[in-house]
């Protein structure tokens, strides 16, 4: 393809000098400009001569109470070239954690569950990985750190409206909305930028840009959220169940705020935090309108701008939920959508495939904050790492042929039953299980007979099997006590026996009809309940098997409560409907005949 170069003139960068009549005055330099080769910026800033400012953004809302708005400590690294009249878009980051984070206890989740009655500190310098990379190609970063933390005052409350409302005064002033003051209470205007923004992070620094959108502010063009939060129920609960995020077992908002909370000042958010513990309720889990208020699934009919999503398909810290049900309502509403999903957790692209992921975020920026007419937004929208290290770009996510296709289990014991694509439906068949909270899922799966999980087995595949989407549990059930937990496990087992957790979720029974309301549950009444697995994108080959497990607590997810709790399933009642490429025909074709 022939290489093509493009200098971009903004019409308002420059200004002519005015001289008087006879001056025989030499013209200034014009400063540098941006300039793109094939679609992308090219670096032709040097990144070491910048401008960096220190300043502070007023926020319209009063979060600490003190009687005066809010305010967010931002840091501006800009081109020096701005200085002569150069206008540049930015690319800004919202963090809680510049400051870094305090001694944390975690909630004690060796707790019984709930049965129902019947009736700041400063950083030196905020950096980041992508600076110089961004700078040198004529984008300013700016750092803003989130209310409650560092230099900013107001609260943290993980998730809540005020910060979200903070982060956006930012792009209010980079577009001439908001005020700011630098250290010595002098205003501060952002007559350098252009106003187009972008917004990018991972974790809660890419929940922020998540949040910003969902207000619909004018000036932010588009966000990069990656591994990023999009409902903080789904984050800290699970369908009525308490559940922690991978390797936290006890952190709840009102922990993670505690964590984040580095303003000087620390006393004046306790009453705030104090509530948090109060109104979060890990006694019944149940959503409320303190979870509504951090969900932004609600509000993305309000998305204006673009989003470039990435997430890892092993993310056991913010889950596959979280992206999967984001993207689905963003294609929904029309907005302009595009995902990475790669085999890492919790981790940036940067990180696993450097120079094409700032070649595509290159591209993505030259495109929506410059206005460069490369194609990006044409391209496939899906680009996913494969179990042996490949890529592929697809045209969406889930891939397109994906159709539910449902499994049924035959008895097996405390052993292994099977699993087929034929409907086991008929006289009941009842297996039970004895909770015990102690042992791991990990632990379970190997163990060839256990008596606190159900495990129901497929065939070996006779060709590779591919799940794209969200996986679903349908069971007939019953519990001996009057509150349990239910978890579901599916599981990759290779022909020398060793296994892969594929995916896992939770359910609370006492939330079977609403996450948000609790029903008692009567042992021994057999109950119908449906919940979801963690959404995948995985690969089954040939020759190994699927299974299903079935447990009660999850050590590493759930409330672990003392062992004894009995769960029992009607096994000709219960089934697992998957999302597969090519729908119930490819399962056929895998496990032929196989009746289960």
């Amino acid at each position: 393809m022939r290489s093509t170069r493009v200098t971009v003139l903004l019409a308002t960068a420059l200004v002519a000098p005015l001289i008087s009549v006879g001056a025989q005055a030499e013209p200034a330099d014009p400063p540098p400009r941006p300039v793109f080769e094939n679609g992308a910026a090219q670096p032709v800033f040097d990144p070491g001569d910048v401008v960096r400012e220190s300043l502070w953004v007023r926020a319209p809302v009063d979060s600490d109470h003190d009687g005066e708005d809010d305010e967010v400590h931002v840091e501006v690294v800009r081109p020096r070239a701005t200085e002569r009249g150069l206008r540049v878009p930015v690319v800004f980051q919202a963090s809680p954690y510049y400051a870094g984070g305090n001694s944390i206890t975690n909630h004690d989740v060796d707790v019984e569950l709930y049965v129902p009655d019947r009736g700041g500190r400063p950083m030196p310098q905020i950096t980041w990985r992508y600076e110089q990379y961004l700078v040198s190609r004529g984008f300013a970063v700016v750092y803003g750190e989130s209310l409650g933390s560092g230099e900013s005052t107001g609260c943290p409350t993980t998730g809540g409206e005020n910060e979200t409302i903070g982060a956006r005064s930012v792009v209010d002033w980079l577009n001439g909305r908001a005020s700011a003051r630098d250290g010595d209470g002098q205003p501060v205007a952002a007559d350098w930028t252009t106003g187009k923004t972008a917004m990018m992070g991972v974790s809660y620094n890419g929940t922020l840009p998540n949040a910003v959108a969902t207000t619909g502010v004018e000036g932010l063009e588009t966000i990069v959220p990656i591994a990023a939060i999009s409902s903080w129920y789904d984050y800290y609960r699970e369908d009525g169940a308490v559940v922690a995020p991978g390797g936290y077992q006890g952190e709840d908002a009102d922990v993670l705020a505690e964590y984040v909370y580095t303003r000087a000042d620390r006393e004046i958010c306790r009453d705030v935090i104090d509530g948090l513990a109060a109104r979060q309720d890990r006694v019944t889990g149940d959503y409320s309108a303190f979870w509504a208020g951090r969900n932004y699934l609600d509000d993305v009919h309000r998305v204006r701008a673009s989003v470039l999503a990435v997430h890892g398909l092993n993310d056991w810290n913010v889950t596959m939920s979280q992206v999967a049900r984001w993207y689905e309502a963003l294609r929904a509403h029309g907005v302009e959508h595009r995902i990475w999903l790669h085999q890492s957790g919790h981790a940036d692209p940067y990180s696993l495939r450097r120079d094409e992921w700032l070649r595509t975020l290159n591209r993505w920026f030259s495109h929506y904050l410059y206005g460069v007419q490369n194609g990006v937004q044409d391209e496939p929208r899906a680009t996913i790492q494969r179990e042996d290290g490949s890529w592929s770009d697809e045209a969406n996510w889930p891939a397109p042929g994906t159709r539910p296709a449902t499994l049924h289990p035959g008895p097996g014991g405390a052993g292994r039953g099977t699993l087929g694509v034929r409907d086991t439906r008929g006289r009941p068949v009842v297996e039970s299980l004895t909770d015990d909270a102690r042992k791991t899922v990990e632990q379970l799966v190997d163990q060839p007979e256990s008596p606190h999980r159900l495990s129901y087995a497929t065939a070996a595949a006779r060709r590779p099997v591919r799940l794209s989407g969200t996986p679903r549990v349908d069971l007939t059930i019953a519990f001996d006590r009057p509150a349990a937990n239910v978890t579901g496990v599916l599981v990759d087992r290779a022909p020398d026996g060793g296994s892969h957790v594929i995916t896992r979720g939770w359910t609370d029974p006492q939330n079977r009809k609403d996450p948000a309301l609790t029903r008692p549950i009567r042992p021994g009444v057999p109950y119908r309940i449906s919940f979801q697995l963690q959404p995948d994108d995985y690969v089954l080959p040939a020759g190994h098997r699927l299974e299903f497990v079935l447990l009660s607590s999850d050590h590493d997810f759930t409330l672990r409560p003392r062992p004894g709790t009995g769960l029992s399933i009607d096994v000709t009642r219960t089934s697992v409907t998957l999302p597969v490429r090519g729908g119930t025909a490819a399962l056929w074709s895998a496990f032929p005949g196989w009746a289960g």
